[in-house]
């Protein structure tokens, strides 16, 4: 049966081929002087933006309706050629030779004196890049990009041997052979940042599913930064670059010079390579740069621009990724080819604009403040034949300014970018011919072979899709039946469309503390989600949000008390708001921000006989309410009824699995240094009322027609409001504020400094009981867990907090450079340095201040997600102690 499954689809394959038409154009090599191949060299037909990349054989191939061209073949640091051809039917062979570029010093074009004329180039291409960038309303371009990716080392590769060969025979990967991907898209931006892609055809070598990396081209050069890099032509780069002039040479008809890009201290963030600028235009003519990407990558870019209606536009472009990330080792090459048609220009942005280097030449005129300000801009520069450097970026900042102005007049904010992507029902199922015709980038040896076993694997997975399908029809029906071993492993039971029924594994709550001894939380509950309408084609149509319900049960089993208690919840969930309705009875830290997870507390106690978690027992009745406005303000408010109960550990001869001679088990009541901790049984009638925002508006994207918020990187203020109503002889009593401001801001490229700052006390405290104080984020092991900024990594849980006011400041500084990385060595690895300061006053605290130097991707390239922190204690500004901490660099929940 396979093999006539193979035979039919041969067989399709062939008359699908047959209808269509022969292409025809020019196919060869481009090669050194003596005979090398130059892979990734660009051929360019003149006057159009229509061109190929030869692939890493320097093997090329090239579409051409019949008819005469002139075609250019271009390698950075080599002469281009420009040949004429004459095509007719079908494909011409043209091997091509290049010789190395030799260059001229052109002095007259920059000027004489001590500084290195590089640096008269660069300050008048940055002046004008963001001419260049605001150049072209808009375009349409066929974009061509090939994937290539190849791991090449796998950490201990004899524990999952017997994984790998089922991955080859399953999934088509080997270490050692390149998956690929191809994908022809038809690009439509629109000025300033409007992107319209459908994707015409798509191909690879292991699933047709294969995101399409299109969406990285649109990187411009001429923005400051690149994929959070500087770039050689952002108005801050002298501060991070020097640059050298290394000659100019004519080709196309114009100037271009060669600027060595070396950056000040090399590493992430930085660009180190060649950048060829056009004389007088000031543009882009090509580019090869090199960066260390996350956890020491390797990415290399080279770019060759085109002339398109006096315009250079980024015609062929190529990455290479290279590099070791936890032990795993590989190399990526990506190549994109754009043709463009449909080009508009801004008049106002011509090419005619020149830019004079006041420090090497004296302007003719130059332009007052009172010229620029208010002014329209386009008028303005079309009038203005000739601006010095420092008029054009007034200019440009001047035309952000009044961008800015005119969204508040208007009241709206700016998407960062909006994308739609259309994908064409046959792009998965294009034929060989129909690729051939299409492909700019010829295949190698090796790409070819990995998509004739690709291919073959698909037929196989047809042939297979039925039987799976039966199995998968099986295991479905399996899944909703009920089995013993569900009680434990936790199971998902979908009873309809709307509604499921959740059961937990019993697992995820198993822990130990002293107070209960071991503890078993199972967790059930049912939820009620609707399902969209769908209209006559059985397709879901836009819909309005719709609510979500959830009714929940949770349990608790204390071995060591031997009983158990529980608590219920029903929410409502619509759109960015939420209600919940909670009762019952639970054990809960003192703290109500959880300072240690129960998880890390098991560890401690039955490991490190450090039992750090301390629970008091509270029955309770509460409704909470929540909501958020487009990630600018969030509101929460809550009213609990409590009857709270003081617990102690459950037995005193408590031990743990290693005993340590010098640790004792301590009482679950903390010692605190301002009041007693313990407290009699009592309720609390609490009303809560919590509100944030931020203070600057909230960027977003467009995604097919869907706003997506983008992270508020303004600073965040913050209030709380709790009030305790006495409702009996033993009620707390009390009022509480609380403000807070957080920040966190790029100081550099891959620097940042992060702070957060809070104050307030009790202004009433007739009755305040140890759980209505304010407590902090302490930490007393080894390991620091959560936010680094807000956690101080030394302070006792609860030596310190007060029942009257407080004052508590965080701030940390990331940099890219401090002492380690000073090294090259350390930069390149990944590791990145810290410095931070915490500080809390209360009545008791005595100046409690931690200075802390912390050293982030530990083991670089093989754990590189771990903190190494040194910590130092100080009060009334005296040293106190020293200690270290192990961290990570991804922040987990508490």
């Amino acid at each position: 049966m396979r093999f006539l499954l193979f035979v039919g689809c041969l067989f399709i394959l062939h008359l699908t081929t047959a209808q269509t038409p022969r292409p025809s154009g020019l196919r060869g090599t481009v090669t050194t002087s003596k005979g090398e191949p130059l892979p990734y060299a660009a051929i360019v037909v003149r006057g159009t933006s229509n061109g190929t990349i030869t692939n890493a054989e320097g093997r090329y191939e090239l579409v051409l309706p019949p008819g005469r061209h002139d075609i250019i073949f271009q390698y950075l640091g080599f002469q281009a050629v420009q040949r004429p051809v004459e095509i007719s039917d079908g494909f011409q062979t043209l091997d091509i030779k290049l010789e190395e570029q030799t260059f001229r010093l052109n002095e007259v074009a920059v000027g004489k004196g001590k500084e290195d004329p590089a640096y008269s180039i660069m300050r008048r291409a940055i002046a004008k890049s963001r001419i260049h960038l605001l150049q072209v309303d808009s375009y349409t371009a066929r974009v061509y990009s090939k994937a290539s990716v190849t791991i090449t080392d796998l950490p201990m590769e004899f524990m999952y041997k017997k994984q790998l060969k089922e991955a080859e025979k399953e999934a088509n990967f080997k270490k050692g052979v390149p998956v690929l991907n191809e994908s022809v898209v038809e690009v439509t931006f629109r000025q300033p940042n409007t992107y319209k892609q459908r994707v015409i055809a798509t191909r690879n070598s292991q699933d047709n599913n294969f995101p399409s990396p299109n969406q990285y081209f649109q990187a411009s050069f001429y923005r400051p930064e690149v994929a959070g890099t500087v770039s050689p032509l952002s108005p801050k780069a002298f501060a991070y670059y020097k640059f050298e002039y290394e000659g100019t040479f004519r080709e196309q008809g114009v100037d271009i010079s060669k600027i060595t890009v070396i950056p000040r201290s090399y590493g992430e963030g930085v660009f180190r390579g060649t950048i060829y600028i056009i004389e007088n235009t000031w543009a882009i003519h090509s580019l090869q740069l090199e960066t260390i990407a996350f956890q020491g990558l390797t990415v290399k870019i080279r770019q060759q621009f085109s002339p398109v209606q006096n315009v250079w536009m980024p015609v062929n472009q190529r990455y290479d990724i290279g590099g070791r990330v936890m032990g795993v080792a590989g190399n990526g090459q990506f190549v994109v080819t754009q043709t463009f048609k449909d080009l508009k220009v801004n008049p106002a942005y011509a090419e005619d604009v020149q830019v004079i280097d006041e420090k090497v030449e004296k302007p003719a005129t130059q332009l007052k403040k009172s010229d620029i300000r208010g002014k329209d801009l386009d008028k303005l520069i079309a009038q203005q034949k000739e601006l010095t450097a420092k008029d054009m970026r007034r200019i440009m900042r001047e035309y952000d300014r009044q961008a800015t102005q005119e969204r508040r007049e208007k009241k709206e904010v700016p998407p960062m970018r909006s994308d739609t992507t259309i994908t064409d029902s046959l792009a998965n199922r294009r034929n060989i011919a129909f690729w051939d015709s299409l492909r700019t980038v010829p295949l190698t040896q090796a790409e070819i072979k990995s998509y004739v076993r690709g291919d073959s694997l698909v037929v196989v997975r047809k042939v297979e899709a039925v039987k799976d399908s039966v199995k998968k029809e099986k295991s479905a029906k399996k899944k909703t039946k009920f089995s013993p071993e569900q009680l434990i492993t936790g199971n998902t039971w979908k009873l309809n469309r709307q509604t499921s029924l959740v059961w937990e594994s019993l697992f995820t709550g198993f822990t130990y503390n002293t107070v209960e001894g071991y503890v078993l939380q199972p967790g059930i509950s049912l939820g009620y989600s609707p399902v969209p309408p769908k209209d006559s084609t059985k397709k879901k149509v836009p819909a309005k949000p719709l609510p979500v319900w959830s009714l929940g049960a949770t349990g608790r089993y204390e071995f060591g008390r031997q009983r158990f208690i529980g608590f219920g919840t029903l929410s409502y969930r619509f759109k960015s708001t939420s209600v919940s309705l909670n009762g019952g009875r639970t054990v809960e830290q003192l703290n109500p921000a959880n300072p240690i997870s129960p998880a890390l507390n098991t560890i401690t106690t039955l490991l490190f006989e450090q039992n750090f978690m301390k629970l008091y027992q509270k029955d309770f009745l509460n409704l909470n309410a929540y909501l958020r406005i487009r990630q600018k303000a969030d509101f929460f408010g809550g009213l609990e009824y409590a009857s709270r109960s003081e617990l102690a550990n459950y037995r005193e001869d408590l031990r743990p699995w290693i005993n340590w001679d010098r640790r004792t088990f301590t009482p679950n009541r903390p010692f605190n240094a301002e009041a007693f901790s313990g407290f009699p049984t009592h309720e609390a009638l609490v009303l809560q009322l919590r509100a944030s925002m931020h203070l600057g508006d909230t960027r977003y994207l467009i995604r097919n027609g869907q706003r997506v918020s983008s992270r508020n990187k303004s600073p965040l203020v913050g209030i709380q409001y709790r009030k305790a109503i006495p409702v009996g002889g033993q009620s707390s009593d009390y009022d509480f504020l609380q403000v807070g401001l957080g920040h966190s801001f790029e100081t550099g490229i891959r620097s940042q400094f992060s702070y957060q700052l809070s104050a307030g006390g009790f202004l009433t405290n007739r009755r305040v009981y140890f759980p209505d104080f304010k407590h902090f984020l302490g930490n007393q092991f080894f390991l620091q867990q959560g936010d680094p900024t807000s956690r101080f990594r030394m302070l006792p849980y609860y030596t310190y907090s007060t029942g009257r006011r407080f004052a508590e400041g965080h701030a940390l500084l990331e940099t890219r450079k401090f002492l380690l990385t000073q090294i090259l060595y350390a930069r390149l690895a990944g590791l990145r340095e810290q410095v931070s300061v915490h500080y809390l006053y209360t009545p008791a605290s005595r100046n409690y201040t931690e200075l802390v130097y912390g050293l982030d991707g530990l083991i670089p390239a093989v754990l590189p997600f771990f903190r190494l922190e040194v910590v130092t204690q100080w009060q009334d500004f005296k040293y106190q102690n020293i200690g270290f901490r192990v961290g990570t660099t991804l922040k987990f929940g508490r």
